[in-house]
């Protein structure tokens, strides 16, 4: 059965190649992002133009499926041979329906619920008409200075593997109208980027990438990932998106893949800052090293067709990628049916759903991580007076953690609203913000990429945290990292809790009533003092 669907893709391709010129082959080799799309009775942008003329092959950060429908009406009424668009999306942990970021899903050690949740995101998804996903990252990553970690599975190879195993198995499965295309990243060795600076250089010897970086790598590959996306770093002194030892010794021969390789965002121009030369040269390399699909450099589009003119890629190398883009968008069946991730009908019963926020509930208790419990005083009791404090107990936001893309903080509670709840009749929550963030108003504002929480007077603030806390029986501290002080472009040198956050800390503790810290955090973070002086410390 296998080789008989094989044979008739083959087919399908071939036939389908044989009528495209080399403009629309290498158009399919183009992913742009979606962000300039405007719906109505004439959709008149550079997306959409360059859809017509058959020259973008794929579409990424679009998740509006009016919008999705627009530009794939485009695609297959308007554009000569009426090629359907891939349409990609970071779905990293979770949908509408949020779960654990990955590293906290690590720590639950559980491959099944981790399976479910995957699949959870990818129904999810897929409702919204979004096809591929720039998931699951299993960058082996040791580095908590490096924010990514955060999207990571921490730093042990033999978990790595088996979560990048079971995210594809749920993300793409077999292909099923609720599954989408896993998209393996960042290929390779982006979590060894040296001091933990996100896109630094990575100098390693083979045997260490084999036995520690590579595995997880390959179990996704060996799972049957139809995408891979390539790293911004180097790799022996070579950019990995240009990286041929990289890309087709060790990852299409050694392992097999089959599938489509991606640049990460806008990575062949990258390969300039590196110094690998000019964008026209840089396309030329990452085109012969393996490299199907550019993203965001308008690399390919700009400079293969002269390229070839020149003699310097030949169109073999621009029809092998092309096939390989096409391949994917036949296994997802949208030659079959474009529309087929289009259903609203299908969205309404599957999107924050009670089942879905129940799996979400039941995975984030398994990940929460217990560091300290003097005196088992958690879990608290529903009695007496409960001092919550700190400036993440009241923000609603800053809950869902790094690389959430898709979520909507209004559906969400803030946990002071969930504990109020959670005591009600029973016991009293008094709050306070208490401080900022940081001291420092800009340090902070960096910080907070759009999900930011509101500067109070400090002096005033702390007094008024004091004052609660002079009311209470036990003392709850929701302080640490804001979502996104870890992540992509989000590295840090101080591990320690921010000043501000320290500050009040300590004299909440210096108060002799049982304080309970709870540690929000995207990466391993120092809490040498806090082990010291907090009755318990919850991760």
């Amino acid at each position: 059965m296998a080789c008989r669907a094989d044979n008739a893709m083959n087919t399908f391709i071939s036939q389908l190649m044989g009528r495209m010129t080399l403009e629309e082959k290498i158009g399919q080799l183009n992913l742009l992002p979606g962000g300039d799309i405007v719906t109505g009775k004439e959709m008149d942008s550079p997306l959409a133009r360059l859809t017509a003329e058959g020259k973008l092959g794929a579409v990424l950060s679009l998740r509006d499926p009016v919008k999705i429908k627009a530009l794939q009406d485009i695609a297959v009424k308007k554009s000569r041979l009426g090629i359907p668009l891939l349409f990609g999306y970071d779905v990293i942990h979770g949908f509408q329906t949020v779960l654990p970021i990955p590293l906290a899903q690590a720590c639950s050690w559980d491959t099944t619920a981790i399976r479910r949740g995957a699949a959870m995101a990818a129904r999810e998804c897929t409702s919204q008409g979004i096809d591929w996903v720039y998931s699951p990252m299993v960058d082996i990553a040791l580095d908590p200075r490096w924010g990514r970690i955060a999207e990571s599975s921490g730093e042990d190879p033999f978990l790595g593997s088996a979560i990048a195993k079971v995210m594809v198995e749920g993300l793409q499965g077999n292909y099923g109208p609720e599954n989408a295309m896993a998209c393996l990243k960042h290929y390779a060795l982006y979590g060894a980027v040296e001091a933990g600076r996100d896109y630094n250089t990575v100098d390693m010897s083979h045997v260490r990438m084999y036995h520690q970086y590579f595995p997880s790598y390959e179990a996704a590959v060996r799972a049957g990932v139809g995408s891979v996306m390539s790293s911004f770093n180097l790799v022996d002194g070579i950019p990995a998106t240009a990286n041929p030892w990289l890309i087709n010794d060790v990852l299409r021969r050694q392992w097999g893949f089959n599938g489509f390789l991606v640049t990460d965002c806008g990575s062949i121009g990258e390969m300039v800052v590196h110094g690998a030369g000019d964008l026209a040269d840089c396309s030329a390399e990452a085109l012969k090293a393996g490299t199907d699909m550019d993203m965001c450099s308008n690399a390919y589009s700009g400079h293969l067709l002269q390229l070839v003119k020149d003699g310097k890629v030949s169109e073999a190398d621009i029809d092998q990628s092309c096939r390989r883009v096409l391949e994917a968008k036949y296994k997802l069946g949208l030659f079959q049916n474009p529309y087929r991730f289009l259903n609203s009908k299908r969205a309404k019963t599957v999107l924050y759903t009670p089942g879905h926020r129940a799996l979400a509930r039941d995975m984030a208790a398994e990940t929460f991580v217990l560091l300290k419990n003097e005196g088992d005083i958690l879990p608290l009791k529903r009695e007496g007076t409960i001092a919550l404090i700190g400036p993440l107990a009241n923000d609603r936001s800053n809950m869902v953690g790094s690389w959430s893309t898709a979520d909507k903080p209004e559906l969400y509670s803030t946990l002071k609203e969930a504990m109020e709840r959670a005591v009600a009749g029973k016991a009293r929550v008094v709050y306070a913000q208490g401080c900022n963030i940081y001291d420092d108003s800009a340090t902070q504002a960096n910080c907070s990429f759009g999900r930011p929480i509101p500067r109070v007077d400090s002096e005033k603030a702390e007094q008024e945290a004091l004052a609660a806390a002079r009311e209470a029986d036990v003392i709850v501290c929701a302080m640490g990292e804001m979502t996104e002080m870890s992540g992509e472009s989000s590295s840090r040198a101080d591990l320690n809790l921010p000043d501000a956050q320290m500050r009040l800390l300590r004299q909440l503790c210096a108060m002799g009533k049982p304080v309970v810290l709870l540690n929000f955090a995207g990466r391993p973070t120092i809490l040498k003092w806090e082990s010291e002086h907090c009755r318990a410390i919850l991760n």
